[in-house]
């Protein structure tokens, strides 16, 4: 199977999506808070399901709004707690918020007015999380759970509810509040900056940037069905939205928690303003217009289907490392099994397991695990790599592809025997390793230190820039080492269900 092309117009969902926010800004009095559902960065998910579509695609939405637009950061003091982690960077939640605050400085010019940590209840990490950002003169605000959610409309709209919460001071017509992830309290929080502005005067309004469910999009369709798996932690399920049904006649897609918290939302809009809500839908609520900009069907779909796929196998990666339930997996499993495909449907995945019982074949009668890794190249074409003495399978499978894509004959070898040998000596000597194989991060160390040395090795590592994006799969978990020199190269990794060592201590 060949890699898909892009089938999402960007510049298209751009105008769209841009258009409908300034209409929302003129309709409420020029003060708009807007709830960033996702990513505001590094939206990977999207990329995946939607080929053309930019990681980084609402960065450059908001960047047409800089000087018009105030950036607040929500994050759940239970996330922080819990160290919940950002698969895509393997980092915590509060380093990935601590990252973004870097990222939309440094990189796109935008300053983050306030972090609120969420249904603070004085954790001790997250009182540590408010000092660090505190003594690095970024404000700090921390709104305690609201007494009387969700039930209680006439104590969560008083003083005793909304009203405990300090007011955000923000001074442009455009309020994004964002986070690092689901849960993170932007909705309460965008709901009692509402309940101030109300008491001070100023008839803001609320309304939500969504990516998926695509609202216009069949509640079956692949895309969708994606999005389920993405959130199978948090059990959000797509539906038909009958409020929209009922108020337009028009059948469209939203999920369980914004029908279900729909009605509550109303009496809350309704208790703020005093008058009927903003919205008579979810759908209404939200400002999506990335259905306008699929130009390729087919490709969506079929990249839908492929990310469903790798959810399963991490799924089920995750399961037996206890990270999830087995719920979870039986959730993304039915979701498959909906579309009538099976893991084996990931091009990588039988070429990775061929690799491996190639080794297991040369090796007969040796004890040991023998682990194959196979990556498909952006032309079509997959190198396979399995484990040695000397190296990972993942880091074999990398020396293999940047060989072929520099068309270096695979004779040639592109690591220096003495610099392997004392990274082999530092393992053994110094961390007490009982084997030297070199895993991808080491392994992309010692290309480093041989290119000086060797003209092929240096004409190779110009090629790792081309590997990102691309799919890769592993018969067996990997380590650290595989694990973050993967993240490096930005390779879209999934693995079988099966450990690579029977230590149940990894370094």
């Amino acid at each position: 199977m060949l890699p898909l092309q892009a089938a999402f117009d960007g510049k298209k969902y751009l105008e769209e999506q841009t258009r409908e926010i300034i209409r929302r800004i003129d309709r409420f009095n020029n003060k708009l808070y807007l709830e960033f559902g996702g990513k505001l960065l590094f939206d990977y998910h999207a990329s995946r399901v939607l080929p053309g579509y930019d990681p980084n695609i609402k960065m450059q939405l908001l960047q047409q709004f800089r000087d018009s637009i105030d950036l607040i950061l929500c994050i759940h003091a239970g996330d922080i707690a819990r160290k919940k982690i950002r698969a895509d960077f393997g980092i915590t939640y509060d380093m990935d918020a601590l990252k973004l605050i870097d990222d939309l400085r440094l990189d796109w010019g935008l300053t983050v007015t306030a972090v609120v940590i969420t249904r603070f209840d004085d954790q001790v990490s997250a009182q540590t999380f408010k000092n660090k950002l505190e003594r690095r003169n970024i404000k700090v605000y921390t709104h305690r759970a609201t007494r009387g959610y969700p039930t209680d409309v006439d104590t969560i709209v008083s003083d005793d509810g909304y009203g405990c919460n300090s007011y955000i001071e923000t001074k442009n017509p455009l309020v994004v509040v964002a986070g690092p992830g689901p849960g993170s309290g932007k909705m309460g929080t965008c709901l009692s900056q509402l309940y101030h502005e109300y008491k001070r005067g100023i008839q803001a309004g609320y309304a939500k940037f969504e990516t998926f469910p695509i609202w216009n999009l069949p509640l079956k369709h692949p895309v969708n069905l994606a999005y389920e798996a993405a959130t199978a932690d948090m059990k959000d399920v797509n539906v038909i939205d009958p409020f929209h049904l009922e108020a337009y006649g028009e059948t469209t897609v939203n999920y369980n928690r914004d029908v279900e918290a729909f009605p509550l939302l109303n009496r809350i809009f309704h208790k703020i303003t005093g008058k009927d809500s903003f919205y008579r839908s979810p759908t209404d609520m939200g400002v999506n217009r990335v259905g306008f900009g699929i130009i390729d069907a087919d490709a969506v779909a079929e990249a839908a289907r492929q990310e469903i796929i790798r959810r399963v196998l991490q799924t089920r990666c995750d399961y037996i490392q206890g990270q999830s339930e087995k719920v979870e997996v039986e959730r993304v499993e039915l979701l498959m099994n909906e579309l009538g495909i099976t893991v084996e449907k990931r091009p990588v995945v039988l070429p990775a397991r061929e690799a491996a019982q190639q080794a297991l074949d040369a090796n007969a009668g040796h004890n040991g695990v023998f682990c194959g890794a196979a990556l498909q190249l952006k032309d079509g074409n997959i190198t396979t790599g399995k484990n040695s003495p000397l190296m990972h399978a993942a880091t074999s499978a990398i020396l293999n592809a940047i060989k072929y894509l520099a068309g270096i004959p695979d004779t040639v070898h592109l690591l220096s025997p003495s610099i392997m040998d004392a990274i082999g000596d530092m393992k053994r000597e110094v961390k007490g390793a009982q084997s030297v194989s070199l895993d991808l991060e080491e392994a992309l160390i010692a290309l480093g230190a041989s290119a000086p040395l060797n003209g092929a090795t240096k004409v190779a590592m110009e090629q790792l820039k081309h590997l990102r994006g691309c799919n890769m799969h592993l018969t067996h978990i990997p380590s650290p080492g595989d694990e973050a020199g993967l993240r490096t190269l930005g390779i879209n990794v999934t693995s079988d269900p099966h450990f690579a060592s029977e230590c149940l201590f990894v370094p």
